[in-house]
């Protein structure tokens, strides 16, 4: 499974937003200068996010976007699908063997498992300063 851009920086929308939800409005214009990102494509982002009732557009000179629901009842899980569609693992698993396909669909339930159970708010909170450890498979 890959999560192409569109995920990634929907997500990145979504956690600006959870950051800023009670203070109004937020631009794309504005996420896109703090995040170095192309606002255009953010703009065609935001459109299946607002037609998926996950944010409010708000017109006017000082408008923008906010969250349609408060940041705790959004998960990852929700902007993923929007912007990505489905979450499959792999292709055809039906003509793999049963073993395989049982550790396609462990995998995949997994990754649904992590997305569902973090929401904008987990994300939002999430201290930036913690170090993941990375590490590296030789084989």
């Amino acid at each position: 499974m890959k999560i192409s851009t569109k995920g990634r920086y929907g997500l990145t929308i979504m956690i600006a937003l959870t950051k800023k939800h009670g203070d109004g409005p937020l631009s794309l214009k504005a996420i896109a200068q703090e995040n170095n990102l192309s606002e255009h494509y953010l703009e065609q982002l935001a459109s299946p996010l607002r037609n998926a009732g996950l944010i409010k557009s708000i017109r006017g000179a000082y408008g923008g976007y906010i969250l349609s629901k408060e940041p705790k009842e959004i998960t990852a899980g929700d902007v993923i699908r929007v912007l990505e569609g489905p979450l499959t693992i792999v292709e055809g698993i039906e003509d793999e063997q049963p073993a395989q396909q049982a550790l396609w669909l462990e995998i995949r339930d997994a990754v649904k498992n992590v997305l569902d159970n973090t929401t904008l708010e987990n994300l939002a909170n999430h201290d930036d300063d913690e170090v993941q450890d990375s590490y590296m498979f030789y084989i």
